[in-house]
């Protein structure tokens, strides 16, 4: 380890309990909090994704199209990656191994790749094995179209259910008016696979004609988190809106999220977007961040490393830099807490298999979370 950091206060943010609650609302009152931040792994620029491999070792992704091997205290790049295009919020994302990566040794990522006839690229799943640092039997599963040369809004987490099926998503590319609301268009969606790359055939669309059959769900923005509910095992996403109105939704099959025609935003210039919050058949937010804290990566606590955490969501904000834990009652954020303030752009965070916390921080490194 190369680095602590003691953090002895924090911030404390009490909120009301409506549907749409926003960030501005509360008092910030300090309080006492010891753990320090552990740096495990530095000299890292964008870690956009990282997953814990059963022999205590970890695999890194970096944004710019490095995937990286973290082993006693040394890092190795992997070779044999597909052709990524490395282009504004796109590159090499978000990693995640399958549920059974121990019988079948399968790792799954996402990242832009300018695969097809149209200049620039599009969010891309692959599947492959780790051998002797190389990534071997590479499989492509899905790749979006068409490509584009704009540089937002890639998505892309990748998270797997109880029963094994792949989700992903993929932001709207910047192309709002046209792709988040239409099921034959790549692009502002939820999708779900069978881990081969099949779709299920109870997939909420597979019957509508000239549909995208892998689509769960639709109306999204640009969604950077992907978490299974330890309880209900139900999928929980987050997005980032424009200027204001980053959610929080609970996916539910074939749903509506309703990006662009109902949001809690407005366009970066400070005219309207909509006057709607909300419309009849789209679903509203379990909880919305106004101003945005453009959030990245998501976990449910469930460790009992940090007993006063454990049943809490944590998400990283990359604009207001720091940790954010909130907790969550019948559906509702009944508190929040402002972790690592201002210590830099997070871009993730991951429970290990050991219990303790990971936060990846931009421009610095991973960091491990220790109790004292």
């Amino acid at each position: 380890m190369q680095k602590s950091f003691l953090f002895p206060y924090f911030f404390v943010v009490l909120l009301g309990t409506s549907c749409a609650q926003s960030s501005d609302k509360g008092l910030n009152i300090p309080k006492t909090l010891d753990f320090t931040a552990d740096l495990v792994v530095g000299d890292l620029q964008n870690p956009w994704g990282m997953v814990f491999l059963p022999n205590n070792t970890i695999l890194i992704s970096e944004k710019s199209g490095r995937l990286l091997h973290y082993s006693s205290g040394k890092t190795m790049e992997i070779e044999n990656l597909p052709e990524i295009y490395n282009r504004g919020q796109g590159g090499l994302m978000d990693i995640e191994l399958h549920p059974k990566y121990g019988e079948n040794g399968w790792i799954y990522f996402s990242y832009a790749s300018p695969e097809g006839d149209d200049k620039g690229g599009n969010t891309a799943i692959m599947r492959a094995k780790l051998k002797n640092n190389r990534l071997v039997e590479q499989e492509a599963l899905y790749k979006a179209t068409p490509n584009s040369t704009r540089g937002q809004h890639f998505g892309s987490r990748i998270e797997f259910d109880n029963d094994g099926f792949l989700y992903f998503s993929i932001g709207e590319r910047g192309d709002r008016d046209v792709n988040p609301q239409d099921i034959t268009r790549d692009g502002g969606k939820i999708y779900r696979l069978h881990d081969d790359g099949k779709v299920p055939n109870d997939n909420p669309f597979v019957n509508e004609k000239g549909a995208k059959t892998a689509i769960y769900s639709y109306g999204h923005r640009n969604p950077q988190g992907l978490t299974t509910h330890p309880e209900t095992g139900v999928l929980w996403e987050h997005e980032h809106g424009p200027r204001g109105g980053d959610e929080i939704n609970i996916i539910q099959k074939g749903k509506n999220y309703g990006w662009p025609l109902v949001t809690y935003g407005i366009n970066y210039s400070g005219t309207k977007i909509t006057d709607d919050t909300s419309k009849e058949g789209m679903e509203q937010p379990l909880y919305q961040w106004t101003p945005s804290i453009a959030p990245s990566g998501m976990i449910f606590v469930t460790s009992n490393k940090y007993p006063k955490w454990k049943g809490s969501l944590l998400v990283g904000s990359l604009a207001f830099q720091y940790l954010e834990r909130l907790e969550i009652k019948n559906n509702k954020v009944v508190y929040r807490e402002k972790l690592l303030d201002g210590f830099g752009r997070v871009r993730n965070v991951r429970q290990a298999p050991d219990g303790y916390i990971y936060v990846a921080i931009e421009g610095k490194g991973i960091y491990k979370l220790m109790p004292k």
